[in-house]
């Protein structure tokens, strides 16, 4: 059974980019569904050492993540974030000539 996934425009990209890659590889097309499942199984290879594990685990914990509600607001509005600190920027630009 096939299930649809919502991603921000950035994840999707980077998943169409690694697939591309991973077809490049393995000189035969790789979807991005069949790569999401490839890089599922490198995870899990990877975290069957309990010495990886155990340092991914505490690498996890230590790291600032955004909540995944901020997480989406955060990729959803890039462009939108980028656009107004330029404006800002121009604003300021424009007094600093308008003072000197």
């Amino acid at each position: 059974m096939v299930k649809t996934l919502n991603l921000p425009l950035r994840v999707y990209e980077d998943l169409r980019g690694v697939s591309e890659e991973l077809t490049l590889m393995a000189k035969k097309q790789i979807s991005p569904s069949m790569a999401v499942d490839l890089l599922i199984e490198v995870y899990r290879a990877h975290l069957s050492n309990p010495c990886a594990l155990d340092r991914f685990s505490q690498q996890l914990q230590t790291l600032n993540l955004m909540s995944p509600q901020e997480f989406d607001r955060y990729w959803d509005e890039p462009t939108k974030s980028a656009t107004k600190h330029e404006k800002i920027e121009k604003t300021k630009n424009k007094e600093k000539l308008t003072d000197s």
